[in-house]
Order: C-alpha cells, then sequence, then structure tokens
C-alpha cells in the first residue's frame, strides 16, 4: 500500500484525502489540531503546523512516504515542494515554490521573461510612498503571501493607500505588501496539470466577484464563455508562464483578466489546484477529468489519467453572503433546465463576509444549456 502524505486537514483538502484513500493510498495527514475534518478522515493524524518543514520531513522519512501533496493552499503548497525535494519525490523545486507563492517574486519573474503582468511595487515597513511616484490610480494592494482575498484592498485616492497597506501587511507572513496597478477587463482562472514539464489545460474558469474593494469571490462558472481563439490565446499566455515559474509536476491555478480588447493580464498563478470547490468539484464535472486523481497520480510519480468520463455542459458554484443567497437557492431548486449537484451546510449568519474564508457556504448546480448558467449566475 502506497504511503501519501497530506499537508493541511481543513475542508479543502477533504476531497484529497477522500481520492487517495478510494485509490488505495494509506493517509498521512499533517495538520495544527483544530478539530477539522480531515483529523478525522485520515489513516493517520500527526498535530504537527504546516509550516513546521523539517518536523514533517522527520516524520516523513521515519514514515517512508511515497509522495506528499496537497490542493489549494500556497502555505501547504511550499511544505510539500520542501518534503518532496529533500526526499527526491515528485513535486517542484523550491526555486519554482518561491516564484509561485510569493507575489512579488512572481512580479519579478515574470517582468523578466516578458509575461504579461500589472506593473508593481515592494513595499515594506520602512519603504518611503514615494516609490509609488508615477504609477496610476486605482491600485490594488494586498499581502505577498496570502491568497483567498485575504488583505486585498482597491485603492482610487492616494488618501486611502496607507490604510491599505496597513491591512495588506497585517494579513501578509512576511509583513510585505504589494502594490500594483490595476488591471482592467474580467477574471478568469485557468486550471491545468503538469507532469515533467509537460502542461495540460483542463478548463477555463469565469469568476465573478464583490468588486471594489476587496474582490471577494461570489461564484464561479465553468467552461468560461470564450471563443476558441481566445482559449488558444489564453492557453499559450499560461504555458509560456507556468514555464518561467519552472512548474513542472501537479496542478496549477492561474488568474488572468482579459480586456476588451483581448489583452490579456496575469494577475497571478499558484502551483497548487485552485480552491473555492474549482479543482475539485467544477473540473470533473464540466470536463470529465478527475482532477485530483491527478493530483495524486503525480504525488506517486504516476502519469496523471487523462481518460474523460461522462460531464455536464456547464456548472456554477454560487457562495453565500447573506439570505438573498438562500433566497436564490430555493428558485433555482425549482428552475427548468438547472440540476442542483450540491448544497454545504450554512454557517451561523454572524458576520461581515470580509474574505472567502468567511463566506457562509455554497451550492453547485449544473445545466446542458450555458446560457442558463451564465443567467443565474449574473442575477
Amino acid at each position: 500500500m502506497k504511503k501519501l502524505a497530506i499537508i493541511g486537514a481543513s475542508y479543502l483538502q477533504a476531497p484529497l484525502i477522500e481520492k487517495a484513500k478510494e485509490l488505495g493510498c494509506e493517509t498521512h495527514v499533517f495538520a495544527w489540531a483544530a478539530d477539522d475534518v480531515g483529523e478525522k478522515m485520515a489513516d493517520h493524524f500527526y498535530p504537527i503546523s504546516i509550516v513546521e518543514k523539517d518536523a514533517i520531513l522527520d516524520k516523513c522519512r521515519e514514515i517512508g512516504i511515497d509522495g506528499i501533496c496537497t490542493i489549494a493552499s500556497d502555505l501547504a503548497a511550499i511544505t510539500v515542494n520542501y518534503v518532496a525535494e529533500a526526499m527526491g519525490l515528485p513535486g517542484n523545486s523550491m526555486r519554482c515554490c518561491e516564484k509561485s507563492t510569493n507575489k512579488h517574486k512572481m512580479r519579478e519573474a515574470f517582468a523578466a521573461a516578458g509575461d504579461p503582468s500589472p506593473r508593481s511595487v515592494l513595499i515594506g515597513p520602512k519603504t518611503e510612498l514615494s516609490v509609488l511616484e508615477g504609477m496610476q490610480y486605482p491600485l490594488i494592494v494586498k499581502p505577498t503571501d496570502r491568497s483567498g482575498s485575504r488583505g486585498i484592498t482597491e485603492v482610487n485616492r492616494p488618501a486611502g493607500l496607507q490604510a491599505a497597506i496597513v491591512r495588506a501587511r497585517e494579513q501578509s507572513f512576511e509583513k510585505m505588501a504589494l502594490v500594483e496597478e490595476f488591471a482592467t477587463g474580467q477574471e478568469y482562472s485557468v486550471e491545468c496539470i503538469s507532469w515533467q514539464g509537460e502542461h495540460h489545460l483542463l478548463q477555463i474558469t469565469l469568476k465573478y466577484t464583490t468588486g471594489a474593494p476587496m474582490y471577494i469571490e461570489t461564484g464561479h462558472m465553468e467552461p468560461a464563455p470564450l471563443s476558441d481563439a481566445m482559449r488558444e490565446k489564453v492557453r499559450k499566455t499560461v504555458f509560456h508562464a507556468l514555464d518561467t515559474l519552472e512548474i513542472q509536476n501537479g496542478a496549477s491555478h492561474s488568474e488572468l483578466k482579459i480586456d476588451e480588447s483581448g489583452n490579456i493580464r496575469l494577475i497571478e498563478i499558484g502551483g497548487r489546484m485552485g480552491g473555492d470547490c474549482i479543482g475539485s468539484h467544477l473540473v470533473p464535472l464540466t470536463t470529465g477529468w478527475d482532477f485530483v486523481r491527478m493530483v495524486v497520480q503525480i504525488a506517486l510519480g504516476q502519469a496523471p489519467d487523462l481518460t474523460r468520463g461522462a460531464h455536464h455542459a456547464a456548472c456554477g458554484v454560487r457562495f453565500v453572503f447573506g439570505p438573498q443567497d438562500l433566497e436564490l437557492r430555493e428558485a433555482l431548486r425549482a428552475a427548468p433546465g438547472i440540476t442542483m449537484l450540491e448544497e454545504s451546510p450554512i454557517d451561523p449568519m454572524d458576520h461581515i463576509v470580509t474574505d472567502s474564508s468567511t463566506r457562509f457556504g455554497h451550492y453547485i448546480f449544473a445545466s446542458e444549456d450555458p446560457a442558463r448558467i451564465c443567467t443565474w449566475m449574473e442575477k
């Protein structure tokens, strides 16, 4: 029986743990003890924080793992690649990991390689704001090393800049912020799998957000309604950027914008599967490709299985921000041409949603007519 280490035990990792066990793996899950779902699902659970790379490495050597992986977590991906590199297991290099988990390093790499990316400036505790002179508002301020919309603010005039930087630096693990010029256009994400440097585009996702100032995702639709020519342009742009970041193995989640003239700007790329039900649910539902299975296979040194199964023409996921989203869910249940596929439990609505981790729940629905999904996503 193959022994697979999984970094993280939250609900995000539940599909990965479940798939690994389905494939006959013995699961060894590492995370800070917090009574998360992964603790109960794992064959073996170790209460070690996901940032304790050396402690996890020591334990993985003791166990004799055959592979290590995670999904939907940049922080966990650092430990995954650290252990994989030290033990000679499939993964990506730590140089790749630095560029794909630190937004400033990523911007530097994109600029050097000619990948289309917004102009940005790194801001630390002693940086004078005069370095931002000449940048065009609006600006986006974000932590250099967080995901899930944490600490992101759109700033439209100088008066709001300092507060946004403080907020971003407070959310950052390294206490650094990135200030970048705003990229216009519709936002998309691109879900890929890579094996020994060969990339495969699985799906393109249309993203819906709250908009300014924090851009929290309200939902996603697959497949994104793009022309074949634009899909090919996106594929070439993303594959070049994956090579720039030196992503060789495993899942990747690329976020970009396309403006009215068809120009592409890369927002960021994670060397891991996207969260928000994108990789674990929407990709297999709309393509028939088992994305999570591929992640496990690559971690174990096996080529990903690209055999396609049954799938829907289009799917959407909507996140619950308040009672109006539950009212829409009720309408969807009775809507013609719509199939409700999954409804999560709904958390108590006793706080304000400030990032993707504080939303109250989600529901996923499908249709054989993509236009129906568009209509309901835009309500």
